[in-house]
């Protein structure tokens, strides 16, 4: 169910006569009259569960819309209730991709929410290409009304790759959309110039890159989750009977910072596929508001009626990462004392991720260009991280 801050983009509604909300009929939108057809690659993912909720409504803008949704691993059960042609299929493999994918004649929308890390940039530069290269070689030779490929990666843009990050000097922020390129190599980049000459093999074929912060959202299969860690480090922390600590540092617990809620880049980026203001632009999207962990903390520690503890500086730093490294027993009891869906730690925690978000002070950005193109979506940061914990409770990945 969509939580209630959807409601924050009646501004953009009012203004072009669309609206966001509403139910889904069992026929994925009601009709088989489709007008768009999307295919989200990595609909499993954090902003992919969200385009897969949102995109087959009733009033979603473009639509009625037909889903395409691919991921690498068989359907999760929390992913099941999306009206979405699921297919199960691993886009770094060319002749699979081509397989699978090529016999999708009627995409119009690609949405590319996913990736791949790997050790070295030069790696990730290698896989994350080639997987976008693969999955447009198998379509536009066939969907001939493919018009527009959305392009996710975020604030890396800006300060480089997580191995570089701390050896140079990053962009000043605020971010904004036309700072150059950094002098570093970034897989980001790869898929923009991937993206951008596609476009130019293609009349009509239009791009969008979205650039968000740390996103909040519901996906226990995502790979930079920093609530769904938090919540099960909270939860560990509970069963344990032990502080809920902040893992991190004084930077970090005292700056301003901002975040994403995936739902409202899911919203940016369907904005960019159909309004003619969001082509062949790059936009920032955060939620618009601002906030400290030390006011955070407090949130998130009562949503598992946990005691707030002030952050201490005087105490040595521990990663997180360190602090949970024996505790795969630990969640073992917590997910069979509470019937949670069977899960093991290092599939639903990301801690390292965790202590890169938390081991420095806080980056922001400027929402200003996309406010000043037509998208004036937000979000209430507090209610975004409950609405997130709230779906991990619901779908039983934490107590």
């Amino acid at each position: 169910m969509l939580h209630e801050n959807r409601a924050t983009y009646t501004p953009y509604v009012a203004r072009c006569g669309v609206g966001w909300g509403g139910n889904a009929s069992a026929e994925n939108g009601g009709s088989k009259n489709y007008k768009n057809v999307a295919l989200i690659i990595g609909v499993t993912g954090i902003v992919g569960n969200s385009l897969a909720e949102i995109l087959p409504l009733s009033d979603t803008p473009g639509g009625p819309w037909k889903v395409y949704g691919v991921a690498r691993r068989p359907r999760p059960a929390w992913n099941a209730e999306h009206p979405v042609q699921y297919i199960q299929c691993d886009v770094s493999d060319e002749k699979q991709t081509s397989a699978k994918l090529s016999p999708l004649t009627d995409v119009t929308h690609i949405f590319w929410v996913t990736w791949a890390n790997r050790p070295t940039e030069a790696e990730c530069i290698e896989i994350n290409g080639g997987m976008l290269q693969n999955v447009l070689d198998a379509l536009m030779p066939n969907a001939e009304n493919l018009s527009h490929i959305c392009l996710q990666t975020g604030h890396k843009h800006y300060v480089g790759p997580f191995e570089l990050i701390g050896k140079f000097k990053p962009h000043e922020t605020p971010f904004e959309e036309d700072e150059p390129r950094l002098n570093v190599p970034n897989f980001y980049y790869t898929l923009e110039d991937i993206a951008s000459e596609a476009c130019k093999k293609k009349q009509g074929l239009t791009w969008s890159v979205h650039r968000p912060a740390v996103i909040f959202g519901f996906s226990p299969y995502s790979k930079m989750n920093v609530i769904d860690s938090l919540c099960v480090y909270a939860a560990i922390c509970k069963h344990e009977n032990v502080p809920f600590k902040f893992p991190g540092t004084k930077a970090a617990w005292n700056c301003y910072s901002v975040v994403s809620d995936a739902d409202l880049i899911a919203e940016q980026q369907i904005w960019c596929s159909v309004d003619p203001n969001g082509k062949n632009e790059g936009f920032n999207c955060s939620n618009g508001d601002l906030f400290k962990w030390k006011r955070l903390w407090k949130i998130l520690g009562a949503q598992f009626e946990l005691e707030y503890i002030e952050f201490d500086e005087n105490e040595k730093y521990v990663s997180l990462t360190e602090r949970m490294k024996d505790k795969g027993s630990v969640w073992d009891e917590i997910v069979k004392k509470n019937n949670l869906e069977a899960t093991k730690l290092e599939e639903v925690a990301t801690f390292w991720f965790v202590d890169m978000i938390l081991g420095f002070e806080c980056f922001l950005d400027s929402m200003n260009k996309s406010k000043e193109h037509g998208f004036l979506g937000f979000r209430n940061t507090k209610n975004s991280l409950i609405s997130v914990i709230d779906k991990m409770k619901a779908h039983k990945i934490v107590p």
